[in-house]
């Protein structure tokens, strides 16, 4: 899997309950045509990103398929979630 671009946005959370900040990631991504997630129409991953402090991980996230923006149902592997924390790490700052 490979990022390829992205859109963010800081969250807002009206109702104050939530700790810390919520960012929405929109990946684009691309993925190898033998992937079990390969989708000729192209893929995009939705992110809920948490920042509390000095913690920030993936609190959410949703693999969809571009044009039809129908929700797979897949799951990220281990390096993969950690290709995505890193990446969401270095841009959530862009919302801010």
């Amino acid at each position: 899997m490979e990022i390829t671009g992205h859109t963010v946005e800081l969250l807002h959370d009206p109702t104050g309950i939530l700790e810390g900040d919520r960012y929405e990631f929109f990946l684009s991504i691309t993925v190898p045509e033998d992937d079990e997630l390969f989708s000729e129409k192209g893929l995009s991953l939705r992110v809920i990103f948490s920042v509390i402090g000095d913690e920030k991980k993936i609190t959410h996230y949703n693999f969809v398929e571009q044009g039809t923006n129908k929700v797979l149902d897949f799951a990220l592997e281990e390096d993969e979630e950690e290709l995505v924390t890193t990446y969401c790490n270095q841009y959530y700052v862009e919302a801010e």
